[in-house]
């Protein structure tokens, strides 16, 4: 009986289902990318040359290079 429901109810819960399995997918993705050593450096890079630009203030700089350090994991 539990085969015979699942294939009725199929229609219906494997959108939902496919769904779920996409939303997880682009989570893990966006995580990885958030935490990608070599994309905080390149910010960190990119945050810089603004600065040297005049581009930001020192505090904005300092703000946003916290940031970047702590997910990079090198400040506390």
């Amino acid at each position: 009986m539990g085969l015979l429901r699942r294939l009725l109810l199929s229609p219906v819960t494997a959108p939902a289902a496919t769904g779920m399995w996409v939303a997880r997918k682009i989570h893990e993705t966006a995580e990885q990318e958030l935490n990608d050593p070599a994309a905080i450096r390149q910010a960190l890079v990119e945050l810089e040359a603004q600065l040297l630009a005049g581009e930001i203030d020192d505090d904005t700089y300092d703000a946003a290079e916290d940031t970047l350090l702590s997910r990079l994991g090198m400040l506390s």
